[in-house]
């Protein structure tokens, strides 16, 4: 017997089944990291700063495959809490931007819920999601340098 279009569709959809799962997971960071004041969204970006150092905004979003005005948004908040820096800047906006010293505090501070998540979520993928999840990020280039 043949499936239908829409039985197709929702028995076989991997945009759906991966949205299910990155709202799963998203949901146990934000909800952990909430006390703290940061989404995981916000968290990942401190730490890319973190680790590529000064950078411009655009090089972060192609490392997260961020749209453009997510990054500024999101860049926003940051320097607003005074966890990133402007490092330079133009008639045109932000050039590059920096970790700070309260950014680095931020993401100690925040370390002990994010494992704890990690744990969580390692837990609900199971091991060979988890592998899956790592091998599919290399293989789009995350984490940079990988």
């Amino acid at each position: 017997m043949k499936l239908s279009t829409v039985d197709e569709i929702v028995g076989d959809c991997l945009a759906v089944r991966t949205r299910l799962i990155s709202r799963a997971v998203t949901s146990l960071y934000d909800g952990a990291l909430a006390g703290h004041g940061v989404t995981i969204a916000q968290l990942n970006l401190l730490a890319a700063v973190g680790k590529a150092g000064p950078c411009p905004p655009s090089a972060l979003g192609e490392v997260l495959q961020l749209e453009r005005s997510t990054v500024s948004r999101n860049l926003n908040l940051l320097l607003g809490h005074g966890w990133i820096e402007a490092v330079s800047a133009d008639a045109k906006g932000i050039r590059e931007v920096a970790l700070t010293e309260a950014g680095r505090r931020k993401i100690e501070s925040v370390l002990p819920a994010w494992r704890k998540c990690q744990e969580q979520a390692a837990d609900l993928l199971g091991a060979t999601g988890t592998d899956a999840i790592h091998e599919i990020a290399r293989g789009m280039g995350y984490p940079p340098g990988s």
